[in-house]
């Protein structure tokens, strides 16, 4: 029996996306288990489902634009000792995206650009991990339901952090982001429909949370959330480090915390995208402009959304959290 069930995405859902993101990456969309994903996903879905983990392993997942880049630097600095000279190498070298490939068709592309080059980690980013040498660190968007069966089934002692933001400074990170390196052409309204429908890929999005909420009590799973990291990232530094077993004094706090500043992550080129964003644009594979990183405040999604929507999502909000004890 397969591990994944495939079905199709609403019709006018998809032409919406069809017609808003373009298709340069995608052939179109599909539901995996109710998720939202790529139709390219298809052919890389039972790849990670049978994916080998290791006890070692260092998995850190969210639903996208939640804090995902600044939670991989923290915890790799933290395990790694602050080896700032080694953080100097690439985050998506030394912490590669499990569903980059799946969730960009290169070889969609790759016919018109003979002279794009693609790393491992891009063309293939499932084999890049198997090859890594331990301990790995990975990154994945893809909720609790989707993980590989061995890190689902708990017969190792790998580790899981999850980062998690509040519905309406997810949307805004999350159009900025589909702008820059996902093609997306409309405007900030049709965006939010998407979003609150919970249409866009790795949807649904309290779905996504409540898996790995629901396991929080599991000791080989940290459950942390944005506005805790911008409120007192200092506590959370502790707390992680305390997760991976690993010790950290007030000093090198203080060293850690600067490296992880806003402005210092943001000028960073070992994190900071700019890199992909480059490629991107000098290929022309993407049209908008702007930076993977913006501003990483708390409260910019009310500030720009309309009060229409304000509404709307805090009414969605309320009704998918009535029963729930977690709160943003």
């Amino acid at each position: 029996m397969a591990d994944i069930t495939y079905t199709d995405v609403d019709s006018e859902v998809s032409d919406i996306l069809n017609k808003c993101f373009l298709t340069s990456f995608r052939n179109g969309y599909l539901k995996a288990n109710d998720v939202v994903l790529p139709v390219y996903f298809k052919k890389f879905g039972q790849r990670i489902q049978d994916m080998d983990i290791r006890d070692d392993d260092v998995w850190v997942c969210s639903y996208p634009k939640t804090g995902t880049t600044w939670t991989q630097e923290m915890v790799w600095c933290i395990a790694n000792d602050l080896d700032f000279e080694g953080a100097k190498q690439f985050l998506p070298e030394r912490f590669p995206f499990l569903d980059h490939t799946p969730l960009f068709d290169y070889e969609k592309v790759l016919p018109e650009k003979p002279d794009l080059k693609l790393p491992l980690y891009v063309s293939d980013s499932i084999e890049y991990i198997d090859k890594l040498e331990s301990p790995r660190f990975i990154k994945t968007h893809l909720p609790y339901k989707l993980l590989p069966k061995k890190l689902k089934d708990r017969s190792t002692k790998a580790k899981i952090l999850y980062v998690a933001r509040n519905a309406k400074d997810t949307c805004l990170s999350y159009f900025h982001h589909c702008c820059l390196l996902e093609g997306y052409t409309g405007n900030f309204d049709d965006f939010c429909k998407l979003f609150v429908s919970d249409s866009l890929c790795f949807s649904p999005f309290f779905d996504h949370i409540f898996g790995y909420w629901d396991r929080r009590d599991d000791p080989h799973v940290l459950f942390l959330k944005y506005e805790d990291m911008k409120k007192d990232l200092r506590s959370v530094i502790r707390q992680t480090a305390r997760f991976l077993n690993k010790e950290i004094d007030d000093d090198q706090l203080l060293v850690l915390e600067d490296h992880l500043s806003f402005e210092s992550m943001k000028n960073n080129r070992a994190v900071n995208y700019e890199p992909v964003v480059e490629i991107n644009k000098t290929h022309n594979l993407i049209k908008a402009e702007g930076t993977f990183m913006r501003s990483g405040t708390v409260g910019g999604g009310k500030q720009k959304m309309s009060p229409e929507f304000v509404k709307i999502f805090d009414e969605w909000e309320e009704k998918c959290l009535v029963t729930s004890t977690l709160k943003f």
